[in-house]
C-alpha cells in the first residue's frame, strides 16, 4: 500500500535527479570502503607486526585495536565537528587522514610511531563511520534512502574484502607477509599502503560534491541550502522540503549542542539517545571484528596454514558482500527492525554452534585441534554467523544512526552512539588475545553468542521503526 505522499508525489518524483542522488552517495559510500580496508588490512599484517616490533601478547592487542581508540575519538568529535563545519567538510579531512595513516602504518619502524599512525587513521575511520550514513541519509529522499544507506555497509565489506584479497595476493607473491616484496619492504608494509590509492579518490571526488542541504539549513545558508535541493529534487520539491527542514527546527532557536541530548522538561537523556547507544553497542559486542581483525589468527589457531586462513577470509569477505545485497533489497521494503531481529537469532544460534565446535577440540603444542567434522562445522558456522550480521546488524545499525535522530540533535546523537560504537569495538579487539590466552575460543566466543541473544530482546522492546519516515518526522 503507497502513503498519500508519495502517491500524491509522483510529478515532484519525475523532477528529481535521482542519478545525481546516487552519485553522490556513492563518492560517501568510499568513505565506508576506507572504513573497511583499514579495519581489515590489519589482519594480514599480525605476524609482521610482532617480527618487526618484538610485541608480547599485550602489546600486540594494543597495536591491533589502537585505530579503535581513534575511532571512538574521531565518531564523537566527527558530529559535533560536522554541526559547525559541515558533513562534507569533515569527510574531507578525515579523506586526508586516511592517506597519512595508510603512508604512516607502512612505514613506521617503531611500536610507538605504528600506534601514532593507525590512531590517525581511527579519527578518519570514526568521523567516515558517523559523516557517510548522516550525508547520505541527509539528500536521498525517504522512499529509498535505506538502500543507499545500505550502500555504506556494501561500501565497508568491499573494503575489508580488497584489504583481504590484497593481504593475499601481496604474502602469495611475497611468500609470506613477513618477506621482503617491493624495494626492500617486507609484504605487510604494502598492505598498509595500498590504502593510499582509494584515500587518494575519495579526497578528489569530495571536492566536487554539494554540502548537506539540512547543514545549510541549520547554518541559516538558505539560498545555498536551496541550491542544492534544487539539484536534488528539482524546483517545486525544493521548496517543499526547504519549508519542512525550517519548520523542523522551529521549535530550536539555537544552534545544535549537546546539551540538546537531554529532555528539557524531565532533565533526563533523551530516549532516543539510549536506544542509539544501545544500537551501536550491541553491533560490536556480538563479537564481529574478532572475525574481521584476528581472522588469520583465528584460523592458524584451529590448524589451517596462513596461506588459508587469508584465503578464508577473501570467502567471508565474498560472503558478507552478497549479505549486504540482501538487505538492498529488503530494507525499504519490509524495515529495519524485522531484519535486526532476525539477524540478533540467526548470530545467536550460528554462535552456538561455534562455540560447541570449539569445546570439542584439544590443545596440541599450545594450538587447538579440532576433529575434521568440528572443523568444518566451526568453519561453515563462523561464516553463517558473518552472514547474518551482514544481512541485519552491519548495514541496518549505521542506517538507523542515520536517520533516526531528530535534524536538531543528529550530528550530536551521532557523536555520542558513534564514540559508544567504536569504544564497545575497542573493548572487545583488545580483550580478544586475552580471552584467546585465559578461557580460550570457546570462552570467548560463548561469550558474543550471550550478548547476540539479549540483541533480540532489547530490539523487540526497544527499536522502533523508521521506514519510510522523512527525517522531519523523527521524534527524540
Amino acid at each position: 500500500m503507497s502513503s498519500p505522499s508519495i502517491a500524491g508525489g509522483s510529478a515532484a518524483q519525475s523532477a528529481e535527479n535521482t542519478g545525481f542522488i546516487i552519485l553522490i552517495s556513492c563518492v560517501a559510500t568510499i568513505g565506508g570502503f576506507l572504513f573497511g580496508f583499514d579495519s581489515g588490512v590489519i589482519n594480514g599484517t599480525v605476524d609482521g607486526l610482532q617480527q618487526a616490533f618484538g610485541s608480547s601478547k599485550a602489546a600486540l592487542g594494543f597495536e591491533v585495536a589502537s585505530m579503535l581508540l581513534g575511532c571512538a575519538i574521531g565518531a564523537f568529535f566527527a558530529g559535533r565537528l560536522a554541526d559547525r563545519w559541515g558533513r562534507r567538510s569533515v569527510l574531507i579531512i578525515s579523506a586526508v587522514m586516511f592517506l597519512l595513516s595508510a603512508i604512516g602504518s607502512g612505514a613506521a619502524h617503531s611500536s610507538l610511531v605504528f600506534i601514532a599512525a593507525r590512531v590517525l587513521g581511527g579519527f578518519a575511520v570514526g568521523a567516515a563511520s558517523v559523516m557517510s550514513p548522516a550525508y547520505i541519509a541527509e539528500v536521498a529522499p525517504a522512499r529509498y534512502r535505506g538502500r543507499l544507506a545500505t550502500v555504506q555497509q556494501i561500501a565497508i565489506i568491499s573494503g575489508l574484502f580488497a584489504a583481504f584479497l590484497s593481504n593475499y595476493l601481496l604474502a602469495r607473491t611475497a611468500g609470506a607477509s613477513t618477506e621482503e616484496l617491493w624495494l626492500g619492504a617486507p609484504a605487510w608494509r604494502w598492505m598498509f599502503w595500498m590504502m593510499a590509492f582509494p584515500s587518494l579518490l575519495f579526497l578528489g571526488l569530495l571536492l566536487v560534491i554539494p554540502e548537506s542541504p539540512r547543514y545549510l539549513v541549520v547554518k541559516r545558508r538558505r539560498d545555498e541550502a536551496l541550491a542544492v535541493l534544487g539539484r536534488l529534487y528539482g524546483p517545486v520539491q525544493a521548496q517543499t522540503t526547504l519549508g519542512e527542514i525550517e519548520a523542523s527546527l522551529s521549535t530550536e532557536q539555537h544552534r545544535p549542542r549537546l546539551s540538546d541530548l537531554i529532555n528539557k522538561a524531565t532533565g533526563k537523556i533523551r530516549p532516543i539517545v539510549w536506544v542509539g547507544v544501545g544500537l551501536a553497542a550491541f553491533q560490536q559486542l556480538v563479537g564481529i571484528n574478532v572475525v574481521f581483525y584476528y581472522g588469520a589468527v583465528l584460523w592458524q589457531a584451529v590448524g589451517f596454514s596462513e596461506n588459508d586462513a587469508l584465503l578464508i577470509n577473501v570467502l567471508s569477505g565474498g560472503l558478507s558482500i552478497g549479505a549486504c545485497l540482501i538487505t538492498v533489497v529488503l530494507i525499504d521494503r519490509i524495515g529495519r527492525k524485522p531484519l535486526l531481529w532476525v539477524g540478533s537469532v540467526g548470530m545467536a544460534v550460528s554462535l552456538a554452534l561455534v562455540t560447541w565446535a570449539f569445546a570439542s577440540g584439544s590443545l596440541v603444542d599450545g594450538h587447538l585441534q579440532l576433529a575434521d567434522g568440528m572443523g568444518t562445522l566451526a568453519l561453515v558456522a563462523a561464516n553463517v554467523y558473518v552472514v547474518f550480521f551482514n544481512m541485519s546488524w552491519g548495514p541496518v545499525m549505521w542506517v538507523m544512526l542515520g536517520e533516526m535522530f531528530p535534524n536538531q540533535i543528529r550530528g550530536s546523537g551521532l557523536a555520542v552512539a558513534g564514540a559508544v560504537q567504536w569504544s564497545s569495538n575497542f573493548i572487545i579487539t583488545m580483550s580478544f588475545p586475552v580471552l584467546l590466552a585465559s578461557i580460550g575460543l570457546a570462552g570467548a566466543y560463548s561469550i558474543y553468542m550471550v550478548a547476540a541473544i539479549i540483541s533480540v530482546f532489547f530490539v523487540l522492546k526497544f527499536v522502533h521503526e523508521t521506514k519510510g519516515k522523512a527525517l522531519e518526522q523523527m521524534e527524540g
